[in-house]
């Protein structure tokens, strides 16, 4: 079982959502699977996107780490001054934050990949949250249309 969430960075749901989903992975010790789905009408979202995927790098727990406080600082942040809460974050965890982030364009092609998923399995909104199975073949997956029935929801898939 795993919880998989499309998700952008700037959009105000995702920010109401995100502890819930972390909370669900960790009383059921189930995987939090996070794609990134910045969307179009947000101006910092992407670049945040490719920020958390610099952090995913060294360590998958720091990306997260980094969404989540990202997350928690949503009504501040702005396309000028991103990449100073990017640089706090990495200073208070004494990792390196290079001057340019994504060189090569990987961590771009990352977050592309992601919103490609997304786009081919036609999400409509963020969050989009599934929780996933392998125990009924024929429903792998359910979506949560409502945060409070999350833990509903896994006990349910997992009682199939």
């Amino acid at each position: 079982m795993a919880i998989v969430v499309f998700e952008d960075l700037q959009c105000p749901q995702c920010r109401r959502v995100a502890p819930i989903l972390e909370q669900a992975s960790k009383t059921y010790k189930i995987p939090l699977v996070r794609h990134d789905f910045p969307l179009p009408m947000h101006n910092w979202s992407y670049q945040a996107a490719v920020m958390a995927r610099y952090f995913d790098s060294i360590s998958k727990p720091l990306g997260s780490e980094f969404r989540d406080y990202i997350f928690s600082n949503q009504l501040e942040v702005n396309p000028q001054n991103l990449r100073s809460y990017a640089e706090k974050f990495a200073s208070e965890r004494k990792v390196d934050f290079p001057f340019v982030v994504d060189p090569q364009g990987k961590f771009a092609a990352e977050v592309n990949a992601d919103r490609s998923i997304g786009n081919a399995i036609k999400l409509e909104h963020t969050p989009t949250v599934y929780v996933v199975s392998n125990k009924n073949p024929n429903k792998p997956y359910v979506e949560m249309k409502d945060p409070s029935q999350l833990y509903q929801l896994i006990d349910a898939m997992m009682n199939q």
